[in-house]
């Protein structure tokens, strides 16, 4: 039988497309997810081995399960200027392609409403990815060996040392407020430690008092409890009213505000607080890889192992805010010119306002 010039063509053009169908690689047809084979960074801005440091190892082998491609998900640390360091590095200095994420302590947000020095990053122009905690306490506690046992001994010495990490650090600036609203006496402030290094110090008598989270204190010196290392003197709760049940018997910050105004700074404090460790990327990463780490955050959030996880390495509940509840949370952030101004002052390196 003889074909017609058309039905030649015809039977060229299917034996040229299933020859090309077999040359192209599979790859051309059916994509790879963009995290397979490759590096996610997370730059932390602190030393490690903290309660922060903690939080961020709980997240990372399930953060790592819930992105697609499974990419393979290291730490870097960045300390300097209460995070302000890491910050303005990950606002400015690093590509935005989705492989470098920041993790950072609540100065984060104090540090950009404030609009202390240094600060070269916008904090609304952050794109946020959640944070595994946000309710916590602050307890202060001073060496048993300074003989500060009581609130009235306290008050009366003069220069206690508070140590903490670095000048705009929450534990700075918790010990600073501490400090102020207890009425302590020309009190001074020595920085340059990681969070375990304050707890040596003060064990050494290199310093007489720290502010840190409650949860670490059990999780990291439980002795300090049961062996009566140090002398407990009140709590910063955060949310107010929510009380710790290991340390509900101590005064609340607030009890000592001698105004309204005092009233208003703890309240902004709390406030800050509560964004606890944001996980950023910087401004004009990819919307699909955005919405693959914010997916794989939420995800996270919800693993019961995780939870269970986060407990093990911290002392603490989990308390996680969402991509969306912590974009919310910043954008409401309380920014009253007055008190805003007295709090620079608290969270600074100046001496402490007069009450």
């Amino acid at each position: 039988m003889r074909l017609r010039v058309t039905d030649l063509r015809a039977l060229a053009a299917i034996i040229l497309n299933a020859l090309m169908f077999c040359l192209v690689p599979v790859a051309a047809f059916s994509q790879a997810p963009f995290y397979q084979g490759k590096t996610l960074t997370i730059i932390q801005g602190r030393e490690p081995g903290g309660t922060g440091d903690m939080r961020v190892r709980a997240v990372i082998p399930y953060l790592r399960k819930y992105i697609s491609g499974q990419p393979t998900v290291v730490t870097e640390f960045m300390p300097g200027g209460g995070g302000r360091k890491a910050a303005n590095h990950i606002f400015r200095g690093v590509r935005a392609e989705g492989l470098i994420i920041g993790n950072v302590g609540a100065g984060l947000v104090a540090n950009g409403v404030l609009g202390e020095p240094g600060v070269q990053y916008d904090l609304d122009k952050f794109i946020y990815l959640g944070t595994p905690n946000s309710a916590s306490h602050y307890v202060f506690v001073t060496r048993k060996e300074a003989g500060l046992s009581t609130l009235e001994k306290l008050r009366a010495a003069s220069g206690v040392r508070l140590g903490a990490q670095t000048v705009g650090h929450d534990i700075y600036i918790n010990g600073r407020l501490f400090a102020w609203v207890l009425g302590l006496k020309e009190p001074k402030f020595v920085t340059g430690y990681s969070g375990p290094e304050v707890d040596v110090a003060l064990l050494r008598g290199e310093v007489d008092a720290r502010v840190n989270i409650a949860d670490t204190v059990l999780q990291r010196t439980p002795d300090w409890l049961d062996k009566g290392v140090v002398d407990f003197h009140a709590i910063l709760e955060i949310p107010k009213g929510d009380k710790h049940p290991r340390f509900a018997h101590l005064p609340e910050l607030e009890s000592f505000a001698k105004s309204e105004k005092e009233r208003k700074v703890i309240a902004l404090n709390r406030t800050f607080r509560l964004g606890g460790s944001p996980y950023i990327l910087p401004p004009g990463t990819p919307k699909e890889r955005v919405e693959i780490l914010k997916e794989a955050m939420r995800r996270t959030f919800q693993d019961p192992e995780f939870l269970r996880e986060f407990k093990k390495l911290t002392g603490d509940d989990a308390t996680p805010l969402t991509p969306e509840a912590l974009e919310k949370y910043i954008r409401e952030i309380p920014r009253e010119p007055e008190i805003i101004d007295l709090f620079k002052k608290l969270a600074g390196a100046d001496p402490l306002p007069p009450r």
